[in-house]
């Protein structure tokens, strides 16, 4: 599997879709459908049955995945566009309109541990 751009506590850019031009942390990234979940953006109304975790149940407002195509990450309160390179022997995130180191990406197959 090869490294996602876009990783859970990211800060994002909504480029497309009801919520354009709007931002929010990552809260969830599915890697198998394209789907990331940003904190408070693409909101919709979920009917819930009593629970004991819920116990009056009714309606309550959820956030819902939208495609991870429509967002973008961003850095130094820009939308930028994120690239892959290698920094010595250790593999970066960087962000490609400053050049600036995001972060290292850990790869999970040689360490065993998540990042």
């Amino acid at each position: 599997m090869a490294s996602s751009k876009i990783k859970k506590g990211d800060t994002v850019r909504v480029i497309a879709g009801k919520a354009k031009n709007n931002e929010g942390k990552v809260i969830a990234v599915d890697h198998k459908n394209n789907k990331v979940t940003v904190e408070g953006l693409n909101m919709v109304t979920k009917h819930t049955k009593p629970s004991s975790a819920n116990p009056q149940g009714g309606i309550i407002q959820v956030e819902a995945p939208m495609d991870l195509s429509n967002v973008m990450y961003v850095h130094k309160g820009k939308a930028t566009r994120v690239g892959f390179k290698m920094d010595g022997t250790k593999k970066v995130r960087y962000a490609k309109s400053t050049g600036d180191v995001i972060d290292v990406v850990v790869d999970k197959k040689k360490t065993g541990k998540e990042a």
